[in-house]
Parts: C-alpha cells; sequence; structure tokens
C-alpha cells in the first residue's frame, strides 16, 4: 500500500519591501526659488508699477494718481504711430540684413571653418568685448561725411540708389535711415549668427552624404535638407535680432536725426526729458503688445517651436 506523505509547510511569504521615501523631492522648487524670486523682483512688479503708471493722470510737480485713464492709450497711439512703424520697418530691415550676412557665416563655421573655427568663433563676439555705446560711436566714424566708405559708395553710385529708395540724402550717409540701420544689423549681428551656428552644427554629416548618393545638386541639398533642419535656428536668430532692434534708441540718437527717431527715443524722451511718465509707460506697453503679437505669428507661420 502507498503511503501518504505530508507535505512540508509553506515557507512563510516575505512582506514586500516598502518603497524608500522619497527624499529631496522638494530640491527642484527650492533651486528653482531664487530665479522666481528675482523674476518677481525685477520683472513682475516694475511691469505691475507701469501699467498703473500707465492709467494715472496729475503732474509731477501735483503728483500721479491712479484714475483709469485708459485714453492715454490711443493718444499715445494716434500721436507717436510714425515713430512705432519706423522702429518695425527698421528692425525688419535689420534683421533682414542680420540673416543674409550671419547664415553664410555660420554655415562657414559649422561645415567648412576646420582648425580655423574657434578663431572666427571668436572675432564673431569681439564686438561684446567693447561697450555697446563705444560700438555705436564707431560707425560715426566709419560713415564721416567725406570718409572712405561714403567715397567708395558715390564711386560706385550706391547712393544714388539709396536716395532714390529714400534711405540717404544726397551724398551724405550719417542721420539718415541708412546709418541706423546700418547700426542695427553691425550691433545685433552676433545674435543672429551664434544660434544659426548652433543650428547647423547639430545637422548630422551623414543626412548631406545621403542627398549627394541620391545625385540631388548642392542647392537641392541646401533647399530641402540643411535649410528646413536650421529653422530653430532661423526663428530665434530672427527673434534675438528683432526684439532688442525694434525697442533700440541707441543707433537712431547717435546715427540718426530727428527724421529718424524710433519709439525707443520717444519713451527715453518722454521719462527723462518731458516727465510724462503715463504716457511713457503707455508706448512702453504698446510696444510690448505689438512685438508679442508679431512674434506669435512669426512662430506660428514658421512651423517650429524647437528653438535654440
Amino acid at each position: 500500500m502507498a503511503t501518504v506523505t505530508e507535505a512540508p509547510p509553506l515557507a512563510p511569504t516575505p512582506e514586500e519591501p516598502k518603497p524608500p521615501r522619497k527624499r529631496g523631492r522638494w530640491t527642484p522648487y527650492w533651486l528653482l526659488l531664487p530665479g522666481i524670486l528675482w523674476l518677481l523682483v525685477f520683472f513682475a512688479m516694475p511691469m505691475v508699477y507701469q501699467a498703473s503708471t500707465s492709467v494715472q493722470t496729475g503732474s509731477l510737480e501735483e503728483g500721479y494718481k491712479v484714475t483709469w485713464h485708459f485714453a492715454t492709450y490711443w493718444d499715445a497711439l494716434s500721436e507717436y504711430y510714425p515713430q512705432f512703424l519706423r522702429s518695425v520697418l527698421y528692425a525688419g530691415s535689420a534683421t533682414i540684413l542680420c540673416l543674409l550676412l550671419g547664415y553664410p557665416l555660420a554655415y562657414l563655421i559649422a561645415f567648412r571653418a576646420g582648425r580655423w573655427r574657434n578663431l572666427i568663433m571668436i572675432l564673431v563676439i569681439a564686438p561684446f568685448f567693447t561697450s555697446f555705446l563705444i560700438r555705436t560711436l564707431a560707425w560715426k566714424t566709419i560713415l564721416a561725411d567725406g570718409g572712405p566708405v561714403v567715397g567708395a559708395l558715390n564711386t560706385l553710385h550706391v547712393l544714388d540708389v539709396t536716395s532714390w529708395l529714400g534711405m540717404t540724402e544726397g551724398d551724405r550717409v550719417l542721420a539718415t535711415p541708412l546709418a541706423v540701420v546700418c547700426g542695427l544689423t553691425y550691433n545685433f549681428l552676433p545674435f543672429m549668427v551664434l544660434p544659426l551656428y548652433t543650428s547647423l552644427e547639430r545637422i548630422d554629416p551623414r543626412l548631406h552624404e545621403a542627398a549627394g548618393d541620391l545625385y540631388a545638386r548642392p542647392v537641392t541639398t541646401f533647399r530641402r535638407v540643411t535649410f528646413p533642419l536650421s529653422m530653430p535656428g532661423v526663428v530665434s536668430g530672427t527673434l534675438l535680432t528683432f526684439i532688442p532692434a525694434a525697442g533700440d534708441y541707441v543707433n537712431a540718437d547717435l546715427l540718426g536725426s530727428t527724421d529718424t527717431r524710433m519709439v525707443g527715443n520717444v519713451i527715453q524722451t518722454q521719462f527723462l526729458r518731458i516727465l510724462d511718465y503715463p504716457t511713457a509707460a503707455a508706448l512702453s506697453f504698446i510696444l510690448m503688445a505689438a512685438i508679442l503679437v508679431m512674434v506669435t505669428l512669426y512662430i506660428r507661420r514658421s512651423g517650429t517651436e524647437d528653438l535654440v
């Protein structure tokens, strides 16, 4: 007869270890706290103060009071809309010139510079080693009447064309729209080159080789491969150039005249000379809103939100 043996007792199942307590869960937020406080103190609070200033009425002698006088915005826009349009025109022209000059330079640094890459990059950022004011004042010497630049432009009859376009006046370049656009282009060109170089450097060279293996011409490779992949750099560079150029006042003040004043010059005058703080604050908010709308539409039309 078969004997039935008892099965050995089952060993007790070990208890599942409790998950370790998440330590340092609040560490990222503590690290973000200084930056958030900085933005609140030096960005949000001044914005709120300027917003309240824009709806005040009064004078410097009597004091200003918040009366919710929103008509200041309409009065400022209706009186200074030529300066707004001029700022957009000058900033847009400088941005296009920076793109036309900066893209070939960034392409050269990314794909053709070789061992000279670091040297060229230093030359690109070299203007940052001096003051913005000094760089702009140097252009007064470069574009001086009777100087070599103006003489060469006269010899090539370039000033005849720019005079016909309304960019210069006769044989004079200083105190004209051309001088202001040249100053903006020079001062903000590095802001275009650096994002373009970063975007172009990320492109895998094997993509160019694959396009060549498919018998694509260099122009086709650039149009179908290089330029679409560099769009984040194009968008970033144009934004970094256009936004500060639209609010700039140094170039128009030093290289231009009363006929080339931009909205930044008007805001500076209202704040520091006329002391009309509500109008100056209203102009600042109108400029900010206009740039915000244009930037939003531009990003949507560009088809990319991957900015470098």
